[in-house]
């Protein structure tokens, strides 16, 4: 059984499990509007009735969530290229570079820090790139949100072969629709 939730202004916000509206309703945070008559919650000292419908107390803010600072997500912002010199790096090779260096007061943010090769975050070792005569290609900002990950991309590029006999009589058995030879029986 699911309850509606309505918000403040009774708009329907979301459904949920009759056991998470119970939990908002005993934290305090909803009031019931509706009941189903013939359900009943017990437990071993009292029973309530379900609620179908409930309503928020307070209004409920849509938070956005913050985009979390990591070396992946750092990577994907950076589209896997070094900021110095544009070469694609891979996430093995890939190095975190503080654009202005820890050591002169640098932070750890995503205003400061890019993904560089081993080769330019050597050159600029411990200083600005204008100190180490060198230039960033785009100034590293916060994401404003996700980027939607890629696909995984197929290992293998021939077909996929049937490896036991149960599956290699389906295999041939769909072939034979086809007036094809199945994989692995010619």
């Amino acid at each position: 059984m699911e309850t509606l939730v309505l918000s403040t202004g009774y708009e329907p916000v979301a459904r949920v499990s009759w056991q998470r509206a119970i939990n908002l309703l005993f934290l305090g945070k909803v009031e019931v509007v509706e009941e189903y008559e013939d359900r009943l919650v017990r437990s071993v000292t009292f029973a309530v009735k379900m609620p179908s419908v409930i309503r928020f107390l307070r209004a409920v803010r849509n938070r956005k969530r913050a985009i979390k600072f990591s070396r992946e997500n750092v990577y994907a912002r950076d589209h896997g290229r070094c900021q110095y010199c544009n070469a694609r790096v891979s996430r093995q090779d890939a190095t975190y570079d503080h654009v202005v260096p820890r050591a002169q007061g640098g932070h750890t943010t995503w205003e400061n820090v890019v993904i560089c090769c081993f080769s330019c975050n050597q050159r600029k070792g411990g200083r600005t790139p204008p100190q180490a005569g060198m230039s960033l290609l785009s100034t590293p900002v916060k994401p404003k949100r996700p980027r939607a990950r890629p696909k995984p991309r197929r290992r293998h590029t021939q077909p996929h072969r049937a490896t036991s006999p149960r599956q290699q009589r389906r295999a041939h058995r769909g072939h034979e629709r086809t007036g094809e030879a199945g994989p692995g029986l010619h």
